[in-house]
């Protein structure tokens, strides 16, 4: 049994603002409060995991070498404020739009838990004790498939926003997380 617990974040729209495949650093945005909140996590004793579906592959947008570079130089960033991002999970493969070998229906394609699962193996977490914060319905569907023991969903319009489940969660902030699951008193 593990007391590892991670704090998984999707990547657009969470980390940066989601743009639309998003892949150069130019256009790359970090959204308010993601240092903070990752800051806050990581003194709790939370391994940060990104786990990020990424059709802009698939579908020949940009190509995995693009990703990685963008994936350095966001980790770098992190770097800068003292955050450690221990690794990068992501999805290449679409099953509908995907090209060539990109065309694939992965079981590590949020909703699907492939990813979480995955990380669950390499750090030797404990799911049930992990969070995950994502901007889209299949993120909290890929989390609740994991096991993952809180989801939330990050989104403009909370009071709109629906998720299912027992410790599933909607925000408007990423702010009003830290303040609410990552704050010491709790």
């Amino acid at each position: 049994m593990s007391n590892n617990k991670a704090l998984f974040l999707d990547r657009d729209g969470v980390i940066n603002v989601d743009e639309g495949y998003v892949h150069r650093p130019e256009t790359f945005h970090f959204v308010p409060g993601i240092y903070d909140l990752c800051r806050a996590a990581q003194e709790l004793s939370y391994i940060l995991i990104v786990v990020t579906n990424q059709a802009g592959i698939a579908r020949g947008y940009y190509t995995e070498e693009d990703f990685h570079a963008l994936t350095r130089w966001m980790t770098g960033k992190f770097e800068e404020e003292q955050i450690r991002i221990a690794r990068v999970y992501y999805c290449p493969y679409h099953p509908i739009h995907g090209l060539g070998q990109y065309k694939l229906n992965s079981s590590d394609r949020k909703p699907n838990p492939g990813m979480l699962f995955k990380a669950q193996a390499d750090f030797n977490l404990c799911l049930a004790e992990s969070i995950l914060i994502g901007d889209k319905q299949s993120d909290i569907q890929a989390g609740h498939a994991a096991g993952v023991g809180t989801n939330i969903l990050l989104c403009s319009a909370p009071e709109s926003a629906h998720v299912q489940g027992e410790n599933n969660f909607v925000s408007d902030s990423l702010n009003g997380i830290r303040s609410r699951f990552f704050s010491r008193r709790r």
